[in-house]
């Protein structure tokens, strides 16, 4: 009886805390789902005679908005502006980022962590004060030496991409031992640009991915910097068509959202298939 007692209350415990978290995660995922699915209804529901109609989600897929009288080519320059600024910011951060935090890992410790404040300084900057900073350089560049495509956005968008991918390219380098690594390499003849391409980076494909996954999520979401250099891409034209027809913006950045939780999908699924092909090595 006395044994029976404290098994019998365990149980009970263990069931209030199975009640407590189901508690909470509904009412977590109500709290984070409610505006999402308030968006779909507006997207399918006409907020003035109430009918309901699939019109703005066909506009969207078909890529002809004329039956709701909205021109859709500023949608399309702005998403095609805007996964150009991906590409090109994921690249240009993994080839500043990713040889300078392996040589300050290998060569200095003390140097890493001067490395990490300033990779993740941006987050303590408002994007309107980094603006009137690059404002003067963007003018600068635009005027005399690039031009006003948007695709140059990529230089202000890596600073902004930089804390983000500082993480998730740290938490790789941590968890492999890169010193051990090269210098193994190196005993064995192989040249500096070789250890770093055919010894680490293959160690480091599930940080890189996470990285430039990210980045690209921040690169579709980002709208400050672009409106107020006066810059076009997806954040800015779904502003600019919600003048016109605000379903249709709604729609799209459903989607959009949509699009951002598959890449973070993929990065799970990705990590998963890496860790699986090493046990099996």
């Amino acid at each position: 009886m006395t044994i029976a007692a404290p098994v019998q209350l365990r149980a009970r415990a263990i069931r209030k805390q199975k009640i407590v978290k189901a508690v909470i995660l509904t009412l977590t995922l109500l709290f984070l789902f409610m505006p999402l699915l308030s968006m779909l209804l507006f997207t399918v529901r006409q907020p003035l005679s109430g009918r309901w109609s699939l019109n703005a989600w066909q506009a969207i897929f078909t890529g002809n908005g004329d039956s709701l009288g909205t021109d859709l080519s500023i949608l399309w320059q702005g998403l095609g502006y805007s996964l150009a600024l991906s590409a090109v910011t994921a690249v240009a951060m993994l080839l500043l980022m990713l040889p300078a935090m392996v040589i300050v890992h290998i060569r200095s410790r003390k140097l890493e962590r001067a490395m990490e404040w300033v990779a993740t300084l941006p987050l303590t900057i408002p994007a309107i004060v980094l603006v009137v900073g690059l404002g003067p350089i963007y003018r600068w560049l635009s005027a005399d030496v690039l031009s006003t495509n948007p695709i140059w956005l990529c230089f202000a968008y890596v600073i902004l991409v930089m804390p983000y991918a500082f993480r998730a390219l740290a938490v790789g380098l941590n968890s492999i031992d890169v010193v051990t690594l090269s210098e193994a390499a190196r005993s064995l003849g192989a040249s500096w640009p070789k250890v770093f391409v055919r010894v680490i980076i293959p160690n480091l494909w599930q940080a890189v991915f996470s990285a430039s996954f990210i980045s690209i999520a921040v690169v579709l979401g980002e709208y400050t910097v672009a409106s107020l250099l006066g810059r076009m891409n997806l954040q800015v034209a779904l502003y600019q068509l919600g003048q016109s027809n605000s379903q249709i913006s709604t729609a799209m950045s459903l989607l959009a959202m949509a699009f951002g939780v598959l890449l973070l999908l993929a990065i799970d699924a990705i990590a998963g298939a890496v860790n699986k092909h090493k046990e099996r090595d």
